[in-house]
């Protein structure tokens, strides 16, 4: 019996061990493809529906599946810590590489100082030579200084002059890219790792401007070749590239011969148009070189063809080094050299001609950016929702882009025309009557007859101490403080085939709210794309024909406030419910681009058009001291354009609203800048300042004594309730106090807030009279403060429970418990309603 009884203990452990046949495993990886995780009741159907798993048991066929989950895990993250090696590896040698180039970069500045000091001491000790000054000068200084002297012609069709051109060009590239032809200074925040985009660097003492990058990406030399030489895919800058002729090399390269035209950033100087040589061959390691040098007079070649809207500009010899990397992918080198002849532009925005950084964000930083998306897209680690095609996205940002530089340059060649004004020349208004300018030569058939064209109205002015990232975001996030609902509804018919009225703008408009729906965003998160809907809500009869529902495709870009020198941008076009692919789009928006700061004199905390015309506030100017220890002493060029469609008989009243709306756009901007500029924020500058003022004491007595008289407590102890001590106690109380208008027919608007709670909000004691009560809190507080509305107005105060608000900004705030009471006069009538937010924190 006791031997039966171990046998059968025998068979029951051998069956935990099953071995499977190839055909039972093919069944099982069948099933696993379709579900990895089979319930029981799906095990059991398998046994009955596969006869040869019929003597395995379910138990042994949820371990096989669980140990099947486990050998893909594991797959995958040997698979993921393969790629990271790689990449690791391939970063390291490029590391390597940078450290032996600095190195020979410091050997050579040591040399040079040595050679300067020894020329230094001969020219003191020959101090009657005239010619001492240009000897202490190194040669490499004497180089950059002296102008290059001309070679002779060199025809067209003279191939092996363009090849000499060509490889003298190669020969200056490779030096710029791994050697130390320029000094290169890396830019902060640039750590190089897997995941970073690469090592970035700026020029420093040399002609023109320049910036350098080197990364890693995961595509192989021929393709990353193939995007970068389409420059009008990823250089937002680009109207068009027209590659002239092309002609072959005997090394199986190519010479091309190319004319390219770039957009302006602003509507106050000329845009610049290049006439380059560009040179494709492969180097004895197998790397691929794309370098390109304009041609000019000192460099000899063809002419380019002339072009009186554009300022011919210099492209110094740049480039693309692109090398194959061990286990694929490819390693990036890239130069760009411009020199963009700031002496033709205002002396105000020149530092945007003279900037290495703006080179290297819109250029060279885009280039690499642009490379990484193509690449995540292909490799599938990037997913977006709503079944649009990456490609199609791509497609929408770049019609953004190009609609409103478009716009902001109106070139007479695409159309556009300027319009007579109304003496004022802050508002320029171009006109193009074009129909394929908004609809495309597909909608030709059923455009209307009354369609007049497009009318643009743009203006440009200098900002103060705003940065760029803060203001777009806040323009962004809070559209109701510029936008005029009537205007967006104008807009919105030019999608609808009926004929539209002009509105009527009014002060403030129509209600409305916006509901930001995201659709794709880059790699780095410096640009997003999304679907803006706008809510109109109808207060009276006549205005229900406008309240409805509206939406807008958005463009955001270059809101993250540690990217030195980006651009930031706002870019949205109306668009319908069905949201074509080829939907016609006509965008209009916002672009800031920082300029240098100025450092020569001190800034003053205001904002001017630069005609200054549109001066707002007192201009105070800071001592130099504080100048000089104010990060954010800096100026910013805000360029703004809004496009209208407009009927023929209705043209001078579209002119005339489009310059009334971009007017008050311009003063709502310049009050929101003033509002938010960290030099009125004092964010860095210690705490606010106290309001003193004989209003300002009656309200915190009234606040004071109220809440005494509701509660029966003390909002703090005070020793004396004389002069100014309340409102100090007020102003300093840890708690976030404010207050709002008691109104009835309209949305309570704050008044008042201490220092916590303008702190809490993100704001100023000058912009919180434009925020309103329901825009800080959320939906189940606005419908608690409803439901205890009536109990506040008739007991005098109420208690809140712990809840979610948010800042004017946008974050999310969190507090333990709120207080809210009825504030009254001398008069005990009823003055405003009183909040405190006890225990607040940003989430």
């Amino acid at each position: 019996m006791a031997l039966s009884m171990h046998s059968k203990d025998k068979q029951m452990d051998s069956s935990k061990y099953v071995r499977y046949t190839p055909e039972q495993v093919e069944a099982l990886e069948r099933v696993y493809t379709e579900c990895p995780k089979p319930s029981s009741l799906r095990r059991q159907q398998l046994i009955r529906e596969c006869p040869i798993l019929c003597n395995i048991e379910p138990k042994q066929i949820k371990v096989w599946f669980q140990n099947r989950r486990c050998r893909e895990k594991q797959r995958k993250e040997s698979s993921r810590l393969q790629t990271v090696n790689r990449k690791l590896t391939a970063m390291n040698k490029l590391l390597m590489e940078e450290n032996d180039r600095l190195q020979k970069q410091v050997s050579h500045l040591v040399y040079e100082n040595g050679y300067m000091r020894q020329q230094i001491q001969t020219a003191s000790a020959t101090a009657t030579d005239n010619s001492c000054e240009s000897v202490v000068m190194s040669g490499q200084h004497q180089q950059q200084q002296n102008p290059t002297p001309q070679q002779p012609q060199r025809d067209a069709n003279n191939p092996a002059g363009l090849l000499t051109i060509a490889e003298e060009t190669l020969a200056e590239f490779l030096s710029k890219a791994t050697g130390t032809a320029v000094d290169w200074v890396q830019m902060i925040g640039m750590k190089p790792g897997p995941d970073s985009i690469g090592i970035v660097a700026v020029s420093r003492n040399c002609s023109g401007v320049a910036a350098r990058a080197c990364g890693l990406v995961s595509l192989e030399p021929i393709k990353v070749a193939e995007i970068l030489k389409d420059r009008p895919s990823w250089f937002r800058d680009c109207r068009c590239l027209d590659i002239m002729s092309v002609i072959p090399t005997g090394s199986g390269g190519t010479i091309e011969l190319i004319y390219m035209q770039t957009y302006a950033p602003t509507t106050l100087a000329a845009a610049r148009d290049f006439w380059t040589l560009r040179y494709t061959t492969t180097l004895e390691d197998g790397s691929l070189v794309i370098c390109e040098r304009s041609l000019t007079s000192s460099t000899g070649g063809p002419t380019g063809p002339p072009s009186s809207s554009f300022v011919r500009a210099d492209m110094l010899p740049s480039g693309y080094l692109i090398r194959p990397c061990e286990g694929g992918g490819s390693i990036i080198h890239i130069v760009d050299h411009v020199d963009l002849d700031v002496w033709s532009v205002p002396e105000v925005l020149r530092p945007l001609y003279e900037s290495s950084k703006i080179l290297a964000q819109k250029m060279t930083m885009a280039a690499l950016q642009y490379i990484r998306q193509i690449a995540q897209e292909t490799s599938g680690e990037i997913q977006y929702g709503g079944g649009r095609q990456p490609a199609v996205l791509r497609t929408f940002s770049q019609r953004l882009c190009r609609g409103f530089n478009d716009a902001v340059n109106g070139f007479t060649d695409s159309g556009w025309s300027l319009l007579d004004g109304d003496g004022g020349d802050d508002v320029t208004i171009v006109i193009n009557s074009s129909p394929t300018k908004f609809l495309g030569s597909q909608y030709n058939a059923s455009i209307s007859p009354t369609f007049g064209g497009v009318l643009c109205a743009k203006a440009s002015m200098l900002l103060q101490n705003v940065p760029p990232a803060l203001l777009v975001r806040f323009l962004r996030e809070h559209r109701s403080e510029w936008a005029d609902y009537g205007v967006d509804v104008y807009s919105a018919a030019c999608l609808k085939a009926s004929p539209y009225a002009v509105p009527c703008t009014r002060p403030g408009g129509f209600p409305s709210s916006q509901v930001i729906l995201p659709l794709a965003h880059t790699v780095e998160h410096e640009e997003f794309l999304e679907v803006v809907r706008l809510e109109g809500h109808a207060f009276s009869p006549e205005d229900v024909a406008l309240a409805q529902d509206m939406y807008l495709l958005q463009l955001c870009s270059g809101v993250d406030e540690n990217a030195l020198g980006a651009c930031a941008q706002l870019v949205f076009a109306p668009i319908d419910e069905s949201f074509a692919d080829d939907a016609p789009l006509l965008p209009s928006g916002f672009r800031v681009i920082p300029l240098d700061p100025k450092t020569d004199a001190p800034a003053a905390t205001r904002t001017l058009d630069l005609a200054s015309t549109l001066e707002v506030g007192p201009g105070g100017a800071r001592p130099a001291s504080e100048a000089d220890t104010n990060s954010y002493n800096l100026r910013s060029v805000l360029t703004i354009a809004f496009q209208f469609t407009f009927e023929n008989h209705f043209r001078d009243n579209v002119a005339a609203m489009a310059r009334q709306y971009v007017r008050g756009v311009v003063a709502s901007v310049q009050r929101v800048a003033m509002a938010i500029s960290p030099s009125r924020l004092s964010s860095n500058m210690g705490p606010k300042s106290l309001p003193v003022s004989p209003e300002a004491l009656t309200l915190a007595r009234w606040i004071y004594r109220s809440y005494r008289i509701h509660t029966g407590g003390e909002l703090f102890r005070v020793d004396s309730q004389a002069g100014d001590a309340l409102l100090k106690r007020l102003w300093h109380h840890s708690d976030a106090i404010m207050c709002c208008s008691l109104k009835t027919n309209a949305s309570p608007v704050f008044t008042f807030a201490n220092q916590a709670g303008l702190d809490m909000l993100e704001t100023t004691l000058v912009a919180l009279q434009d925020i309103m009560l329901d825009k800080i809190l959320d939906e189940a507080g606005r419908k608690i403060l409803c439901s205890e509305f009536s109990k506040i107005m008739q007991q005098g105060y109420a208690y809140l429970p712990a809840g979610i608000c948010v800042s004017s900004m946008g974050r999310p705030v969190s507090y333990e418990q709120a207080i809210a009471w009825k504030v009254l006069n001398d008069d005990n009538s009823n003055h405003c309603l009183a909040f405190m937010f006890i225990n607040w924190s940003f989430v």
